[in-house]
């Protein structure tokens, strides 16, 4: 009987990491399903462009898994049982079950609400391809001299403020940011940033927590209104319930709690990445949510999965950061460098050539993407026996 490898999501971290897989696994040993509820590839990064309304090319995940020998399963996930191996899916052909002998956990996460009211009910986000979709259609409908209030002073909310503001100069754009603007940026990247803002008419709420929302306004914490026609919510992320209610060690978070290799320390047939996982990076500290942190996991992951399978000495890959990359629209940019411990070196790079290097990672992203297995060898890896597997060993 094959092997059966279950990944659960095909965001940036699932998709190449099952593509990874098919890549150097033997098909003759090992059976590779993919569960993913959209039928298309999401590139999360640039789902506030298509919220301002830039048209953008979506695959087909059955195209980009065609030839690999990955299965596609088109459902959702609504349960997992690690005690009996399985995944509850449910689907066009209604609630199903998945059995696997090694199950990779990628399923990312959504917006966090963080409890504040009116956020579910009368705010927009653009962590998700519907949820994008959604305040596209709003913003559409919003004539000249319509309000947009950002919410969140992180990576998502930036972009997503200066990409509306340079997209629709017509609308009036604001952002609320609890702290300064920018503070952990280095005081030159600092500059550019404010800048870029004056320069796009984005106006900046600093030492602003927005404490409600409510149709037309958000309401601080001092009582302060802010007009808004539209709130945009980009103040977290959060992750689903499904790993905790499974059973599964999570964080506080809710994130799976893994070993160094990204494995379940609970249950040793799940591995985690992306969002989904509480890793901790090389500098001692968890992994923020981000697409290089999908990277960076997934890699791990499936190195682990592989080398275990294979019986080799499982390898560990580098969990380092070396800088955040920020669009500021479509023609200007900041490229941070950071530190062992994740602080802003001195130097950055700014403007359209930031730009370019930003718009050549998410066309590399997506490329990696839509060829999952490019390079696949002729001759791919068998695997041992579960005796075999016993001895496995992790490099030090």
């Amino acid at each position: 009987m094959k092997h059966r490898i279950v990944v659960l999501g095909a965001g940036y971290a699932g998709a190449y990491a099952a593509g990874n897989l098919a890549r150097r696994l033997s098909p003759a040993d090992t059976e590779i399903t993919v569960v993913n509820a959209a039928p298309v590839f999401v590139e999360r990064m640039r789902l506030h462009q298509l919220a301002i309304g830039q048209e953008l090319r979506f695959r087909e995940l059955t195209d980009v898994f065609a030839g690999t020998g990955v299965r596609l399963r088109l459902a959702r996930v609504s349960g997992i049982d690690p005690e009996r191996r399985t995944v509850t899916v449910t689907g066009e052909d209604g609630v199903g079950e998945l059995a696997y002998d090694t199950l990779l956990y990628a399923l990312g996460s959504s917006v966090a609400h963080h409890g504040v009211p009116g956020v579910a009910e009368y705010a927009f986000d653009v962590t998700g391809r519907s949820s994008a979709l959604r305040l596209r259609e709003r913003l559409a409908g919003l004539g000249e001299g319509g309000t947009v209030l950002v919410v969140g002073e992180g990576l998502t909310g930036i972009e997503t403020a200066t990409e509306f503001a340079e997209s629709r100069p017509d609308l009036s754009v604001a952002l609320a940011a609890r702290g300064e603007l920018g503070a952990w940026l280095s005081p030159k990247a600092r500059r550019h940033l404010r800048r870029a803002f004056d320069r796009l008419g984005v106006t900046v709420h600093e030492h602003t927590e927005i404490a409600a929302v409510e149709a037309a306004r958000a309401v601080a914490a001092d009582g302060t209104s802010i007009a808004a026609d539209v709130t945009v919510w980009s103040a977290g992320f959060a992750v689903h319930p499904i790993a905790a209610a499974g059973g599964l060690e999570v964080a506080a978070t809710g994130q799976i709690v893994v070993d160094r290799t990204m494995r379940s320390v609970s249950h040793p047939d799940v591995y985690a990445a992306g969002d989904s996982v509480h890793a901790i990076g090389e500098n001692g500290r968890r992994l923020p949510m981000s697409c290089a942190s999908a990277g960076f996991t997934n890699m791990q992951a499936t190195a682990a999965i592989i080398a275990r399978l294979t019986g080799d000495e499982v390898p560990i890959t580098g969990l380092k950061y070396f800088g955040n990359h920020i669009s500021l629209g479509r023609r200007d940019a900041i490229f941070q460098m950071v530190d062992g411990d994740v602080r802003s070196k001195s130097w950055y790079l700014g403007g359209r050539t930031a730009a370019r290097l930003k718009s050549g990672v998410l066309t590399g992203a997506g490329l990696s993407i839509a060829h999952p297995t490019f390079g696949m060898p002729k001759r791919r890896r068998r695997l041992v026996t579960a005796s075999d597997r016993a001895g496995v060993r992790v490099a030090s």
